[in-house]
């Protein structure tokens, strides 16, 4: 593993090629930059495919280089070929077969390094006979019955994109490409990581599929302790019309919510008899709606009734805990999270900024040996 000078953090010496895309990717590599890798994002020459943040200010490129190559041309070509024989990852999130048609598939990049581990993320898979059809997050979430459990009884919410794209697609390709590192480490070898987004998002409702087998988890919405079926797991509208979330799940939890909210304590013995939610959940609104989101969220502070208030995307970095961890900083004004999680001996620095295409093209090819 060769090492670029001013990296710091777990993953510090980690060679990463990205090949420019959008969402499950680029986050991916983000990850990987926010714990110290070198990664090069590969830009292609052209306008954007869809809208969004320029790439000298989109925080998914934060901590990254940038090299600008034209994919059409076999001089673009070997380049991308060049550096993937200097990395130890590539990732790359195209629709199947378009690396391979560019000429920067799996083959000719493990031809140029055999130890080098080639991370894909595709919606549904490389294989399989969906894998050619396009998609979006929630029709990720629809095909793996999901979308089916999340949301009021009469349909399913639209989620943000983060169960499917992010968590199912970003997050299990940098544990598969952190895997395959390991096994590089072992034997040498480099391998492909096929992370499709639906795998991923199954595999997230492990739980959830153990419930139904054992019988505790009814097939349909708003039915069962954790989507919204319980009254003492929901989100509540206060005097004000805000929100307070509610997840006293555990009896002591729900008996100091009761407590706090000036209810009759003989409530707890109902809280799992699911005949009694309805009497509940009025119960409990009707409480909750007799003070402001402020009242109720100094009311709580401090206890163990697992209740917190719902806070906005402006609000949520100016939170006392979440600022006293740092969890967020802002930049331009603009709040951004920080890198997660925390190490005790290898900590990251802060995330670098964003390049604009091309940036460091002749920065990187002096770096690499190129």
């Amino acid at each position: 593993m060769t090492v670029h000078k001013g990296t710091a953090g777990p993953l510090g010496g980690l060679r990463v090629v990205e090949l420019g895309g959008i969402g499950p990717a680029p986050f991916c590599a983000m990850l990987l930059a926010d714990l110290g890798a070198d990664v090069v994002r590969v830009q292609r020459s052209g306008p954007p495919t869809i809208p969004g943040a320029p790439p000298e200010t989109g925080l998914l490129n934060r901590g990254k280089r940038s090299v600008l190559v034209d994919l059409k041309q076999p001089a673009g070509v070997e380049l991308v070929l060049r550096l993937a024989g200097r990395a130890d990852v590539l990732i790359e999130g195209y629709r199947p077969g378009v690396a391979e048609r560019l000429g920067v598939g799996p083959d000719e990049c493990l031809a140029r390094n055999p130890r080098l581990v080639y991370g894909r993320v595709t919606g549904w898979g490389q294989t399989g006979p969906l894998a050619q059809t396009a998609g979006h997050d929630l029709t990720y979430l629809a095909l793996t019955g999901v979308l089916h459990a999340i949301g009021p009884a009469d349909r399913p919410a639209v989620p943000l994109n983060l169960l499917g794209d992010f968590a199912g697609g970003s997050l299990y390709l940098a544990v598969g490409i952190l895997a395959a590192l390991r096994q590089v480490e072992r034997t040498g070898r480099g391998q492909v990581v096929d992370a499709a987004i639906v795998d991923g998002v199954a595999h997230l409702a492990t739980l959830v599929y153990d419930l139904l087998g054992a019988g505790m988890w009814e097939d349909r919405r708003q039915a069962n302790l954790l989507d919204g079926g319980a009254p003492f797991y929901d989100v509540y509208t206060t005097l004000d019309g805000g929100q307070m979330a509610v997840g006293s799940l555990e009896p002591p939890f729900f008996v100091t919510l009761l407590h706090l909210l000036d209810l009759d304590p003989g409530l707890a013995e109902e809280q799992y008899d699911p005949r009694r939610w309805p009497v509940l959940r009025e119960r409990i609104a009707a409480a909750f709606a007799t003070r402001t989101r402020a009242e109720w969220t100094e009311v709580f502070a401090g206890t163990d009734a697992c209740v917190a208030p719902v806070l906005s995307l402006h609000e949520a970095p100016q939170h006392p805990h979440l600022a006293a961890r740092g969890t967020y900083s802002t930049v331009d004004g603009v709040p951004r999270p920080n890198p997660a999680p925390r190490f005790s001996v290898t900590p990251p620095g802060p995330p670098g900024p964003s390049a604009a295409s091309g940036q460091h093209t002749a920065e990187v090819l002096a770096d690499w040996g190129l």
